[in-house]
This record gives C-alpha cells, sequence and structure tokens, in this order.
C-alpha cells in the first residue's frame, strides 16, 4: 500500500471523526439512493486506485465485488477506514466534496433527510470555519458546495483600539475581546457574557468621559439611554437634513433594538443567572452577539470621539 500523503488540513481530525461517526451510529447510506462504485465514482477515478483484492485490477472492480456481487463481505461504512480515501486525512475539499454529493438531489431525493444532515454537516463544521451552502438550484433540489468562511472577523483583530485617543486605558476593552476570542468556539456562551460587557465597558467609558453617573444597578438599556444623551444621538444628529435625520432616527432605533436583543441572548443562551443545565448556544450564536458588540462599539467610540472633537 502506498504512503499516505500528509495534506494540510483546517478541517481537524476530530470534526471529520465526529461526523464519519454520527453517519455511522445513524445508519445513514452515504451513498443514498446509488450503489457505493457509482457514489465514489462521481468523486475518484476508481480505475487510478488500486485494488485490495488481488484477483482485481483496479479500486473499481475490487469495491463491485465486495459491495454489489457479494455485498457481505464489507461492512456499510468501510468507507470511513479505507485507506485509499483517507477521509481523516484528505485535502478539506475532498473531504468536503464527499459531504455534498451525499446531499446532492441524484443521491438524495429526501429534502427533510437532505436538511437533516445539512444540519449536522455545518454544526460540525463551524468549529473549523466551514460551511455547507446551496450555490445551484434545480426542479430535483439545492446543490450545495464548500467554502471557508474566511471574512470573518478576529476579535482580538476586530478593533483598532490605538485609534481612539480618548481611551485612556483600552487594556479593559482588549481584555474583553481576548475573552471573546478565546470563548468563541470552546464555550459560546461565555463569548455571549463578554460580549456584552464589552458594550457595558464602552458605555461606561464614555460616561465617565462625561461626568455622567450611573449607578452600580444599571442595566444595558440604562447605560445606553445615558449615553444617547451625551453623545446627541437623537432626530437631528444630522443638522438641516430631513432625510438624513430621519434616517439617523431609525439607526438610533435599529440600535436600541440591537442593545435589547443582545440582553436577550444573553439571557436566552448564555451562561448567566446560575444556569445548571449546559448552554445550548453553538459558535454562531457567540458569533452573532460578539459581531452585534462590535458593530454598535465601533459606532459609539467614532460618535464619542467626534463629538469631542467638534
Amino acid at each position: 500500500m502506498a504512503k499516505k500523503v500528509q495534506h494540510k488540513q483546517t478541517i481537524s481530525r476530530e470534526t471529520r471523526r465526529d461526523i464519519m461517526d454520527s453517519i455511522a451510529a445513524d445508519q445513514v447510506n452515504w451513498w443514498g439512493r446509488l450503489d457505493d462504485p457509482k457514489f465514489l465514482g462521481r468523486i475518484w477515478d476508481l480505475t487510478e486506485l488500486p485494488s485490495t483484492d488481488y484477483r482485481y485490477s483496479d479500486a473499481a472492480e475490487d469495491i463491485w465485488q465486495h459491495t454489489i456481487n457479494n455485498p457481505d463481505d464489507w461492512d456499510r461504512d468501510w468507507i470511513f477506514h479505507d485507506d485509499r480515501f483517507d477521509l481523516d486525512g484528505c485535502r478539506d475539499e475532498t473531504f468536503i466534496r464527499f459531504l455534498c454529493e451525499m446531499i446532492h438531489p441524484l443521491v438524495r431525493p429526501d429534502r427533510a433527510e437532505v436538511e437533516q444532515l445539512l444540519v449536522l454537516f455545518n454544526e460540525c463544521l463551524e468549529e473549523d470555519d466551514w460551511e455547507i451552502v446551496a450555490t445551484k438550484r434545480r426542479r430535483s433540489g439545492p446543490v450545495f458546495e464548500g467554502r471557508r468562511r474566511e471574512m470573518l472577523k478576529r476579535p482580538t483583530e476586530a478593533i483598532d483600539l490605538d485609534a481612539y485617543e480618548r481611551l485612556d486605558d483600552p487594556q479593559v476593552v482588549r481584555e474583553h475581546l481576548r475573552r471573546i476570542d478565546r470563548d468563541l468556539k470552546s464555550d459560546p456562551s461565555g463569548a455571549i457574557g463578554s460580549s456584552k460587557e464589552l458594550v457595558e465597558s464602552v458605555l461606561k467609558l464614555i460616561l465617565d468621559d462625561y461626568d455622567v453617573t450611573y449607578a452600580k444597578g444599571d442595566d444595558l438599556m440604562d447605560l445606553y439611554k445615558k449615553v444617547q444623551k451625551a453623545l446627541k444621538l437623537n432626530s437631528e444628529a444630522v443638522p438641516e437634513n430631513r432625510k438624513g435625520s430621519e434616517a439617523a432616527v431609525k439607526t438610533l432605533r435599529a440600535l436600541v433594538t440591537t442593545i435589547q436583543s443582545l440582553a436577550e441572548l444573553r439571557n436566552q443562551i448564555g451562561s448567566g443567572h446560575g444556569r445548571t443545565r449546559r448552554s445550548p448556544a453553538f459558535t454562531r450564536h457567540g458569533r452573532l452577539a460578539f459581531n452585534t458588540s462590535v458593530t454598535l462599539v465601533e459606532f459609539l467610540l467614532d460618535t464619542w470621539h467626534v463629538r469631542r472633537s467638534d
């Protein structure tokens, strides 16, 4: 047997094994309504791969013999431990292609089953910043492809804190961003909590700069209302421009809604309130909280510095 070629992987072996173990445990026919050689022939040229049986010249004949002619020769999930396909160590693109072919409409016409597998794949892949999405629509159903989520911000690089001169001690904000970065994949509920605390800290920094008092028990919305007043975030935010002022009002309303939603997200699936059960939060929930907080914080920091310079 030829020596395995080591490929640089961004989809970890743990993620791959989680997916393959789930397929095996649920007894999903990975080949769908095709047979083993027809399914695998959509991804690999089986005539170019060796046979494990000396009687046959290539993998195409070998697989046909042991899965169709004698279907009890190999177990149903033999593909997951066959070195010729090496799903543990193959290129990311090959592994993703295998998953996408599993839910191709020609392979698996049952859309409910496709949706169930798609959820499984993406919940596992999000840990490695991959996702499978529909890229084409056919009468028989969607066709899927995998892609890297390369446009996602790294928390520690999301905000250029050195650009804000009024931040006397940006270390406080940096610590929140570091905790988010640390927890985003391993503890999404913790990332949600740190995202909320990030917003609270920035609100308090702005209020301190304006010598505006706030109570220890003030919640997120209480703090925001005081900052809104201090920064003059009102319907006259764009002077002598009616449409601009109307747009500003809508933006403010959206900001308020964002803050409320962030607080609710923390309460519902975060790690607060002395929960005794494991949070149902996934990485995507933590990233939603992070992206929301960064958008809001950047707006507040920018507005704060513009107001002070004016």
